[in-house]
């Protein structure tokens, strides 16, 4: 095309165009919203004449950073299907005034998993004006943890993105993978607060000997140097992990097992110990080292009190009763090979409450199982068996002192006051004439059999103290003539002699014979 042809056309159509802007702003529907303002005067800037869809290429000219989002599928508009497919005026249409809202945006149903921030754990419930302030666009809103949570950041920034260990479930909860910190952590580490070791939250150049964070820990004081590790694991400081059994020639048995290493070492675990038993055990020897120096011949490693010795299978004479819960002192008073005696009397002559009476076969009546209740002994031996009640009556009754001979025999003796009661000694003091061991109240006696004066008629009936009417110390004896009794009812004033049964009879006095 000649140049003149093309300089006469661009003229003509500068001229149309300069004709035609007047047109347009006579056919504009509405005034712009604020924030397009300035543009009203210039449809150009945002109207592309005579080309469908040039819009969106002038609004994504002046907005780069929503032309970014589009371009890299970032942001709300990068993200969310609607916004990266539509016109941009099919949500933010113009030309409604000044104090129009053009963005279709409800905050209570927008779904923020279409943001680069999706809403996890407690940021659900946070509202939106705690991120977002008032007067900026919603994309200028922080990304970082620090950005909101400064103030909650107690490690002041030294530990640098808070999301490495904290989550958004809770500020509190947190995850971190020691073992990339070059210390892993096991055993009770793994429970330990981070300020046990990270005092004032300081990460950084943490020690990792045991003996730093231990040192108030170490009972040994530092004796046994700072390698803790040779010794204790790291599941309890306090159970060890060296074999006393594997890494030395004394293995622990019994409640060795379980005693404190400094009870043996003292302060310095390395240092040589002497093995034997008394080494240890000396304070604790009774027998005050007569018995010798080879405790384990007797005691054993469970128990210092508990002893292999069995009385009666090492010797000849077996422990029996309460003779097996004696301490070997108590008989063994001297060296444990000095042969002691055997008979009761030579240990129980303290004992012995008889004041030598019974001898000294002790063992004929005591019993090993008890000195004062397993007694046997045989009173039918003796020359007075016991009968009847007497065989339930205690020793201490009739036997008023342990010296049990001496003891009267008599039954007035014991029984005197149930005589005096009775009787008031007007029998005699024989009560086995008429009583028997069986029951005092129970008594049998014949008149006629055991005395040379029988009882007749009314005789018979008459109470014993009727004609037994003094006390008697020794044998009983009464005159048998009728006038004795009778001498009240003689009203022959003696006149027919004493012997009244010549005439009366004995059934009644008022009753004479015939002649």
């Amino acid at each position: 095309m000649p140049w003149f042809l093309f300089l006469s056309l661009a003229l003509w159509s500068a001229q149309v165009a300069m004709a035609a802007a007047p047109s347009e702003r006579l056919a504009m529907p509405g005034e712009l919203v604020r924030a397009h303002a300035e543009l009203e005067n210039d449809c150009g800037a945002c109207h592309v004449r005579f080309k469908e869809g040039g819009q969106d290429e002038r609004c994504r000219a002046c907005h780069g950073a929503i032309d970014a989002d589009l371009q890299a599928g970032t942001g709300f508009h990068g993200r969310d299907r609607a916004a990266s497919t539509l016109e941009c005026r099919h949500c933010h249409s113009d030309h409604r005034g000044r104090d129009a809202r053009i963005v279709l945006f409800d905050v209570d149903s927008f779904d923020h998993r279409a943001t680069d921030f999706p809403l996890a754990g407690a940021h659900h419930v946070v509202s939106c004006s705690a991120c977002h302030e008032a007067g900026r666009a919603y994309r200028e809103a922080p990304h970082a943890c620090r950005d909101c949570h400064r103030k909650d950041d107690w490690h002041m920034g030294r530990l640098g993105d808070c999301g490495d260990c904290h989550t958004p479930v809770g500020w509190g909860a947190w995850r971190f993978d020691h073992d990339r910190t070059g210390f892993s952590l096991e055993g009770g580490h793994v429970e330990a607060d981070c300020e046990r070791c990270h005092a004032n939250a300081r990460y950084a150049r943490t020690p990792k000997a045991c003996n730093a964070c231990h040192d108030l820990d170490d009972v040994h004081r530092g004796a046994n140097g700072e390698a803790c590790q040779d010794c204790h694991g790291q599941d309890q400081w306090r159970r060890p992990d060296f074999d006393h059994d594997r890494d030395t020639d004394y293995p622990l048995e019994g409640r060795h097992a379980m005693v404190p290493c400094a009870a043996c070492h003292g302060d310095d675990v390395r240092a040589p110990r002497e093995i034997a038993c008394r080494a240890c055990h000396e304070r604790e020897d009774a027998h005050n080292g007569l018995y010798g120096e080879a405790c384990q011949e007797c005691h054993l490693s469970k128990s210092w009190v508990r002893t292999t010795f069995d009385h009666r299978r090492d010797t000849d004479y077996p422990l029996e009763g309460a003779h097996r819960a004696l301490a070997c002192g108590q008989c063994h008073r001297g060296s444990l090979h000095q042969s002691l005696p055997r008979d009761c009397f030579s240990c129980h002559q303290g004992d012995d409450r008889h004041g030598g009476q019974q001898g000294q076969r002790c063992g004929d009546c005591h019993g090993s199982r008890s000195w004062v209740v397993d007694v046997r002994f045989d009173h039918d031996l003796t020359d007075f068996p016991l009968l009847g009640m007497h065989r339930v009556v205690p020793c201490e009754a009739c036997h008023l002192s342990p010296e049990f001979q001496g003891t009267p025999r008599a039954c007035v003796r014991c029984h005197g006051r149930d005589d005096a009661r009775a009787h008031g000694g007007r029998l005699g003091g024989d009560c086995a004439q008429c009583h028997n061991a069986t029951d005092w109240r129970l008594w049998t006696f014949d008149h006629s059999r055991q005395t040379d004066y029988p009882l007749t008629g009314a005789h018979r009936d008459l109470d014993c103290h009727a004609c037994h009417t003094q006390p008697v110390e020794e044998e009983v004896r009464l005159e048998t003539d009728c006038v004795t009794c009778h001498e009240g009812d003689d009203v022959h004033e003696g006149g027919f002699g004493r012997d009244c049964g010549h005439c009366h009879v004995t059934s009644d006095w008022r009753e004479v014979k015939s002649p």
